[in-house]
């Protein structure tokens, strides 16, 4: 079943692509979802008259495309997770933790336009933004456990409260004691 996408979908085709689809899955969910057309001859005329019309507005969404993808070119991430002892993360790192790790980098990118494998080990990966159809970006991600980051940041941290724990302990110590003795009496 030939049908004409209404919008981008991420494994089938993007907007205004003429694809072909098993009939359920055209019928059923793509077509009631309006997220396409079925692609007869009169929907073809019309697709292929907006195409025209719309070519200029085509080129700037390209070149939008392609500035955004410029910003990601030179971005390395590095996700710390949580690891057990042999390497395997617990859970696992996918396309929502590095739209996240990019949005704190200032890059917003909607999780929906990044592909990759779920990771559940430690090391280093890739992940492809596609910001268009001929515009996409590869993104190395990194994963390292979580302690081997604070142990870089804990050594001048852990000095500081050793100094100021002492002082705390001791009235800690001497209020149980004042307050086990009303309950003696």
């Amino acid at each position: 079943m030939e049908i004409i996408l209404k919008e981008d979908i991420i494994g089938l085709g993007y907007k205004n692509d003429i694809v072909n689809v098993k009939k359920g899955y055209g019928r059923n969910y793509l077509i009631p979802q309006g997220k396409a057309v079925i692609a007869s001859e009169s929907a073809k005329k019309v697709l292929a008259e907006n195409l025209k019309q719309q070519a200029h507005k085509l080129a700037a969404i390209k070149a939008e495309a392609e500035k955004r993808a410029e910003a990601l070119k030179d971005v390395a991430l590095v996700i710390p997770a949580k690891v057990s002892a042999t390497g395997v993360t617990y859970g696992s790192v996918n396309a929502a933790r590095v739209a996240e790790e990019l949005a704190k980098l200032g890059i917003e990118v909607d999780r929906k336009i990044i592909t990759m494998h779920d990771i559940k080990k430690v090391g280093d990966f890739e992940a492809t933004v596609h910001f268009h159809k001929e515009v996409e970006v590869k993104v190395p991600v990194k994963v390292v456990a979580e302690e081997e980051q604070k142990v870089a940041e804990a050594p001048a941290e852990e000095e500081a409260p050793k100094a100021e724990a002492p002082a705390e302990e001791a009235p800690k110590a001497e209020a149980p004691a004042e307050e086990e003795a009303p309950a003696a009496e």
